[in-house]
């Protein structure tokens, strides 16, 4: 037997009121239990005020461990971050899960995912789970998209042809990405590693009709406001789901990987592409959802992606949500 600290039972408490729950979330305790790579089930229904929210899983990378993937900090400083949240060491586990909203009829997807056979071998569940979850792809209404990287877009392109998979859905994204992105002789600007997909990006999107390109602060559904969380990509974007006294940050990858950078809010990322900019956006949006009692998910935090964050001196306490 043990006993939770204070501190995770008041986060326990804080996330529940954050959810709109009448108990409290049940939390995996890192230095006492494993969290697990894969879900048994792989959606997750819960609610934000009259929101509807569906945390659906798309697999996960198990990448390989790599002294470059976070800049200022060396492999041996990962694993010992790792093992500390109850994570395999064995490589750096990325999981990859797309929220879809309901407000009334409305379906709204949050991200596309990575497309079955587009990104990693292990990342081709979310066709499959979306269905299990009861949402019918076809009846998505709008799409709204945090930045242009493969594991958030490729879902949006069949492989091969490139054709649209949501050929009726609105997309909307902040515009300074999508103008980043397609503006003529990006591709060639672009590091050797990310030509191929900027290539396609530039290729496909400026062709599709259903884009709707907004600025930071626009309210784009009822209830709905994109926030510019710059810095992973100059146009990287959060979107703020409001109902009644409730509230949800769907974080994108200000955060990605919270086992590294909640301790270690410091650290910057290999694919953040102005690392200090990202490291000043960090920690603004999690000091902000702290201060306000705002939910959190996030498109790399372990399954269902949710979670509570805590202050912890200069950084942060982070514990991830056990699927019920």
């Amino acid at each position: 037997m043990f006993t939770m600290s204070r501190r995770a039972v008041l986060g326990s408490a804080a996330a529940a009121a954050a959810f709109g729950l009448s108990s409290k979330l049940e939390f995996v305790m890192p230095a006492l239990a494993a969290t697990p790579l894969e879900p048994m089930v792989g959606f997750y229904k819960y609610k934000v005020g009259d929101v509807e929210v569906t945390a659906i899983y798309d697999g996960i990378w198990k990448k390989p461990h790599d002294p470059t993937f976070i800049k200022n900090a060396s492999i041996e400083d990962t694993k010992e971050a790792l093992s500390k949240a109850g994570l395999t060491t064995e490589f750096m586990p990325i999981p990859l899960t797309v929220v879809v909203l309901k407000l009334g009829d409305r379906l709204i997807m949050m991200d596309a995912g990575s497309g079955v056979g587009q990104w990693q071998a292990n990342a081709t569940h979310l066709p499959a789970n979306m269905a299990a979850a009861g949402i019918d792809y076809k009846k998505i209404d709008t799409i709204m998209l945090s930045h242009f990287h493969p594991d958030h877009i490729w879902g949006l392109m069949e492989k091969g042809t490139n054709d649209p998979v949501f050929p009726n859905a609105e997309l909307i994204v902040n515009a300074v990405e999508y103008n980043w992105w397609t503006e003529p002789g990006r591709v060639e600007k672009l590091a050797e590693g990310r030509k191929p997909a900027g290539k396609r990006i530039a290729d496909v999107f400026p062709n599709w009709k259903n884009w709707k390109l907004v600025d930071d602060g626009a309210e784009v559904a009822p209830g709905v406001r994109l926030l510019a969380a710059p810095g992973h990509t100059p146009g990287h974007s959060t979107y703020l789901v409001t109902s009644g006294s409730k509230q949800l940050l769907v974080s994108a990858d200000i955060m990605y990987v919270p086992a590294l950078l909640a301790p270690h809010p410091e650290w910057q990322g290999s694919y953040d592409q102005d690392g200090p900019m990202a490291i000043d956006t960090r920690r603004r949006l999690i000091d902000r959802i702290i201060a306000d009692n705002i939910a959190i998910c996030g498109s790399h935090f372990p399954f269902p992606g949710s979670g509570t964050f805590v202050k912890d001196g200069s950084a942060y306490g982070f514990t991830p949500t056990i699927q019920a």
